[in-house]
């Protein structure tokens, strides 16, 4: 099973990337570990996560193909 990551504001800076693709993920919270051992300065930051466009909670199962994404904190205007 593979998932797309999108990363961010300050998130894609920190890991030098926009958009990359997790295998072998069956939840979030996997997927949260996955990532914070390959980016371990993430433990840092606040963010939400969304699924498929819809913030979500860490224990959601994923599914093949669908589109997570880290939101950090933003203000607007």
């Amino acid at each position: 099973m593979v998932v797309k990551v999108i990363f961010y504001g300050v998130l894609a800076e920190v890991t030098g990337n926009s958009c990359r693709h997790f295998s072998e993920v069956e939840s979030i919270q996997n997927l949260k570990m996955k990532i914070e051992d390959e980016y371990p300065e993430l433990v840092h930051y606040n963010f939400r996560i969304s699924v498929n466009s819809e913030l979500t909670d860490d224990d959601q199962v994923l599914k093949d193909g669908d589109e997570v994404a880290l939101l950090p904190p933003f203000a607007g205007g």
